[in-house]
């Protein structure tokens, strides 16, 4: 089983005797189901049964289905009369009639609509069978759209991932080198901030180690590591996988959001600035998986 995108196109022709047929379905993303038919009333009846097939086989997505068809150039010339009409009219009338008056009739009479076939009925049923083979065909080919989107997709969201996780190892690097750097400037600042008073020194590395906890970001980026991990098992897999990926870009936020907020350092703000970019990307592409 595959990671499919929710946006395709499949397309399906077939014909018999009399008429040619077109399918195309089209599909964007969404949430849940959504299918709009545009086949026209004659064809109505079958609407129920492409419905069922097309969620028998796909999980999300807003589906636009077109279905067209088109009379044969040699099948235009043949006769609408029903010939089994006019058998019944003469002799319902030949009887009444009981010889008595003779039965005259024009060509002409027997073009109104009374004697014509019912062709909405006929054309449904004409049309049953290659509109079901088109449709099928379609949906193949609509799979197979959404098969090959899903893993274009799948390798763009690696590719947004490898970022993040490459500057997520640079902060992991740059939080192990700012404890010193931050010790030395608090302690010269409140150093000369206090000159002229006897500083006890073991309750001032106290403060200075209490803030730089404040500030320590390990726990944050061990969470990060741990939903980035899993995140790039889920891209690994199959099935639907949306819905997880999700929760994990919320987790993978928040996690961001507060490094963002407790780091002191120049370079991880910026970085998380751009971890952040990168989630954003992943959140709008993953829209399109189901």
């Amino acid at each position: 089983m595959s990671v499919y995108s929710m946006t395709g196109f499949g397309k399906g022709e077939s014909a018999n005797k009399k008429w040619n047929v077109v399918v195309e379905i089209k599909t964007v993303n969404n949430r849940f189901k959504d299918f709009r038919f545009k086949m026209g009333s004659t064809l109505s009846s079958m609407e129920f049964d492409l419905r069922r097939q097309l969620e028998a086989q796909f999980k999300r997505g807003t589906f636009d289905v077109s279905v067209s068809y088109q009379k044969k150039q040699e099948a235009q010339s043949e006769s609408n009369l029903d010939e089994a009409k006019v058998r019944q009219w003469v002799d319902l009338v030949t009887k009444a009639l009981d010889g008595k008056i003779p039965l005259t009739a024009s060509p002409v009479d027997f073009l109104r609509a009374d004697f014509l076939k019912e062709e909405d009925s006929d054309k449904s049923q004409e049309l049953a069978g290659p509109v079901t083979e088109a449709f099928q065909q379609a949906m193949k080919q609509l799979a197979v759209s959404r098969q090959n989107e899903g893993h274009s997709l799948v390798e763009k969201l690696l590719e947004h991932l490898a970022v993040y996780e490459r500057l997520l190892v640079r902060n992991e690097e740059l939080k192990n080198l700012y404890p010193d750097i931050m010790k030395d400037k608090l302690t010269a600042k409140l150093t000369e901030k206090m000159k002229d008073f006897q500083v006890d020194q073991g309750r001032l590395m106290q403060e200075v180690i209490f803030y730089l906890e404040k500030l320590e970001i390990d726990e944050e980026i061990n969470r990060a590591k741990i939903h980035v991990a899993k995140l790039r098992e889920v891209l690994s897999g199959s099935g639907e996988i949306g819905r997880q990926i999700d929760f994990l870009l919320q987790e993978l936020g928040r996690e961001t959001n507060t490094m963002g907020s407790k780091s002191a350092h120049m370079e991880i703000s910026q970085n998380v600035v751009e971890m952040k970019v990168q989630l954003e990307k992943i959140r709008e592409q993953a829209l399109n998986l189901e």
